[in-house]
């Protein structure tokens, strides 16, 4: 497909809707965008741009909107399409933002400046390879991968509307050394704190929640005993997260973003018994695996 390419959008957007933009960057390529646009003209509003730029290697993403001849302050965040890459950007409308994922991960989350119902026309352009642009008849989000059993190897795929929470997966075989949880989301522009924990038939195991007003992270365990606290806050309003979650003998070791965190000794021994993971609070889930 040929850029820029200017395409109606047929019934306009709705919750629930979701657009696809495949292709891939070119080598040289200075920047591209995708613009969710209310009319075709130049100077029509902006409900959403998004815009891979290369001017600062490796990249970075630039999401605003444009209202009333004027664009809005400027959000950058590290890039995940780095140029001579393929890329699958999905962009799915839900009630009070545009939640976007780069093949098949999520990435960000943009609150509506402007009523998604408005928007008719969608704009690319700039330094890619065109594939395709697709409106599913349902909307999907990316990839929830559950891990089942001891294998590494086996996964259940889900492509739900919109992840739910408060999350409730049931583990089987429950907790064992070397088992290893994976949560990946991002967290909500507007959060105060999010949770991940896990539980088995009378309480809590173990308990991860940031708090946002406090700027730390409280670990803790059945009735809230025994806290354990991060000074500092590993994650960022409106910006993409991975916790991982390894078992051992004597405790959990907590990564964050790729960064060993947190180690919190085991307060439940029965391990086999954890069998409950949870996950709630102001986040849009993504991957669980």
């Amino acid at each position: 497909m040929k850029t820029p390419l200017r395409q109606h959008i047929q019934g306009g957007l709705q919750e629930g809707k979701s657009i696809t933009v495949k292709g891939r960057v070119l080598l040289g390529a200075k920047s591209f965008y995708v613009n969710l646009q209310c009319g075709d003209g130049p100077e029509a509003n902006v409900a959403l741009h998004f815009s891979a730029r290369f001017d600062k290697l490796p990249g970075y993403v630039v999401l605003n909107s444009y209202h009333q001849n004027t664009w809005s302050k400027e959000c950058k965040y590290e890039s995940p399409i780095p140029r001579g890459s393929t890329f699958a950007l999905e962009i799915m409308v839900n009630r009070d933002s545009y939640l976007t994922s780069v093949n098949g991960i999520f990435f960000l989350e943009y609150l509506h400046q402007l009523p998604p119902s408005s928007v008719n026309t969608i704009w690319v352009d700039g330094g890619i390879e065109l594939e395709s642009v697709e409106f599913p008849n349902t909307s999907v989000s990316p990839p929830v991968r559950l891990q089942t059993g001891k294998s590494e190897k086996t996964q259940i795929f889900l492509r739900n509307a919109c992840p739910v929470t408060p999350y409730k997966l049931i583990m089987q075989g429950g907790m064992y050394h070397g088992r290893s949880i994976t949560v990946q989301g991002v967290v909500n522009l507007s959060a105060k704190t999010f949770f991940i924990e896990l539980r088995y038939k009378n309480g809590v195991a173990f308990q991860l929640s940031p708090d946002f007003d406090k700027s730390r992270v409280v670990c803790s365990s059945q009735k809230w005993r025994s806290e354990e606290r991060l000074q500092g806050l590993p994650f960022c309003k409106g910006r993409p997260f991975t916790v991982n979650i390894l078992c051992e003998v004597t405790c959990y070791r907590i990564s964050i973003n790729g960064i060993q965190t947190i180690t919190f000794k085991h307060r439940y021994s029965m391990l086999n018994e954890i069998d409950i993971l949870e996950i709630g609070g102001d986040l849009c889930l993504g991957n669980v695996g």
